[in-house]
């Protein structure tokens, strides 16, 4: 993808993913508005509700996919168009109202100041308010101990989705970020890499609206198939 030849106002965008998130997007967007001076990019996963219709009403850029491919599709989307527009500095923040959006400046802080290539928003740094169910804590316990023994790096919190990147991570994703569970198998290309990923304690609050896509089902075939994938990225020269 080529670049734009003119550079946008901001050197930073926040990315937010969503599907069918009527009920929380629009409160998402303003409290981003509020919390950080940054300009924001919603990529409709093709909602079958008013997602888009809301997003476009508020005045942000909206990409709209025709149909529902996951948050993979979405996010490396979200990468393509924040390096094709020139920025910095991209966020991810998902849709659904759990992150702190208070705290995004001090992700990103992390990042401006060089401490790191990629920062993790962390539920599990130190003891937070955020409760989860046993079988998400124990994958994401099973993917610290995987990262660990692979790349010698622990992670606390694989799977979040506040995270926040340099440009030169951007570049890699745009290329990279596969279509299926793509959270844990992209820290583990990154430190094979030799990118640096940090984490900042951050409160997760319950889902604001809407509801989870994933069932127990769901877990056990992420949990493989993000294995498999992690697996062969570590094998592969």
């Amino acid at each position: 993808m080529k670049r734009s030849a003119i550079y946008v106002s901001m050197d930073t965008v926040i990315i937010i993913p969503a599907y069918n998130e009527e009920a929380t997007i629009a409160q998402v967007i303003k409290d981003v508005q509020k919390s950080m001076d940054a300009d924001i990019v919603v990529v409709n996963d093709g909602s079958r509700d008013h997602t888009s219709a809301i997003t476009h009403e508020l005045g942000v850029k909206v990409i709209d996919l025709q149909e529902n491919q996951g948050i993979g599709v979405a996010m490396r989307t979200g990468y393509q168009y924040a390096y094709a527009q020139n920025y910095q500095f991209a966020i991810q923040v998902d849709a659904d109202g759990q992150h702190d959006i208070n705290r995004l400046q001090d992700i990103l802080d992390l990042i401006k100041n060089k401490q790191c290539d990629m920062a993790v928003g962390s539920r599990y740094v130190i003891k937070t308010n955020y409760h989860s169910t046993f079988l998400r804590r124990l994958g994401i316990r099973y993917f610290s101990i995987l990262l660990y023994v692979l790349h010698k790096k622990w992670i606390k919190d694989t799977t979040s989705g506040f995270r926040a990147v340099n440009q030169k991570v951007i570049k890699v994703f745009m290329k990279q970020y596969p279509d299926d569970y793509p959270e844990v198998p992209m820290l583990s290309y990154l430190l094979k890499h030799d990118f640096s990923v940090c984490e900042i304690p951050v409160e997760m609050k319950q889902r604001q609206g809407g509801k989870s896509s994933i069932n127990f089902t769901d877990s056990i075939v992420y949990m493989i198939k993000t294995t498999a994938v992690c697996l062969k990225q570590y094998f592969t020269l």
